[in-house]
């Protein structure tokens, strides 16, 4: 995908980059980390912003069955409830 202009920061004003970021999206009791995702990132604050193109493809992605996804490796993560205090 082609680089993009972005706004100003919706939240705080902030200058706005394009950047390739790791998204990690829950979704029917399934955890998928999406890597090199094109996105618009706030210097000031770190709000992410997407074009529509790179949500729908992030959201196929998530409707994929196992056997459709292309798994590039995958990631061991230990699940820890919090004590309540």
């Amino acid at each position: 995908m082609k680089k993009r202009e972005y706004a100003d920061c919706y939240f705080c004003g902030g200058q706005v980059r394009e950047k390739k970021v790791d998204v990690i999206r829950h979704w029917d009791g399934r955890i998928i980390m999406i890597e090199d995702v094109p996105a618009g990132v706030c210097e000031q604050c770190g709000e992410r912003y997407y074009w529509g193109a790179v949500s729908e493809e992030m959201d196929r992605i998530m409707r994929a069955s196992e056997g459709e996804l292309q798994v590039k490796r995958e990631l061991r993560v230990p699940v820890v409830a919090l004590a309540a205090t």
